[in-house]
This record gives structure tokens, sequence and C-alpha cells, in this order.
């Protein structure tokens, strides 16, 4: 039996990116694989594999798996058919990716993106919303 299935990786050419992604993964065998491997290295990604019983590292990918059950739940698709269907939709899946590390605020993050996180840009963001806040409460107090 091969570890990496082809329809497991499906979708990957199609996304758009400005940076090569980094793929993180447990050590499962399905992530292991030469295929998977070689699969990665001719995109020109990288491959970083968590530590062993250590869940929390696999956090990111646990949150946006809740995320995107939440949004096929939101979506009724109730019946086990319907939401199987779903599940493999890619193309479900590709419109979700951008909206979830792009434009989805984050409580945990202060309310900026993770992509503004990720770029270094949240202090950028919080100083220019902390200036409009400041401005609008002594437009306020003038009225």
């Amino acid at each position: 039996m091969r570890s990496t299935r082809p329809d497991a990786i499906t979708g990957v050419d199609q996304v758009k990116v400005k940076h090569r992604p980094r793929l993180l993964s447990d050590n499962g065998p399905a992530y292991l694989s030469g295929e998977l491997r070689e699969y990665l290295g001719d995109r020109g990604m990288g491959h970083t594999r968590g530590a062993p019983y250590h869940p929390q590292t696999q956090g990111k990918i646990e949150r946006y798996h809740r995320t995107m059950k939440n949004v096929v739940k939101l979506q009724h698709d109730y019946f086990s058919e319907e939401l199987k269907t779903a599940l493999r939709n890619s193309t479900r899946r590709l419109r979700l990716l951008p909206y979830y590390n792009n434009e989805r605020y984050h409580e945990s993050l202060k309310n900026v993106t993770p992509a503004d996180v990720y770029f270094g840009r949240q202090y950028e963001v919080l100083t220019k919303r902390s200036k409009i806040k400041r401005r609008t409460m002594e437009r306020r107090k003038k009225e």
C-alpha cells in the first residue's frame, strides 16, 4: 500500500501564493513517504514535521479543520453524502484558505489576521486602529 494518495495533494498547484509555502505535518506514514518528499521538492516547498506527542505543534491545522467543519455545517450540508461531497470539494477548500489566512481576524492575535502576524504588519495595523480610535473619541467629545 502506498502512503501518499495522489488525491490527497490535489489542488496545491492551483493555489496562488506570494511566498513558497512550507508543509507542517505530524509524523504519520503519509508524511514520511519519498513520494511526498519528491512532490514538495519539485515545487520548491519545505517540510517540517512536528515533535512526536506534542499536539500543540499541529494547532494551526487543527483550528483550520474546526473552522472548515463549521463552514460546512453553516452551509447546511447535513446529509452524510452531501457532507462527504463538500469535504472532497477542493474548490470550496481553496476558497476558504485565502479567507482563513489573509482576511479572518483572530481574537488571540489581538484581532489582526494571521497574514498580518506572519508578515510582521500587526503593530502597524494596531497602531493605525489606535490612531483612528483616538481621533474618533476626540471628535465625539467636540460634538
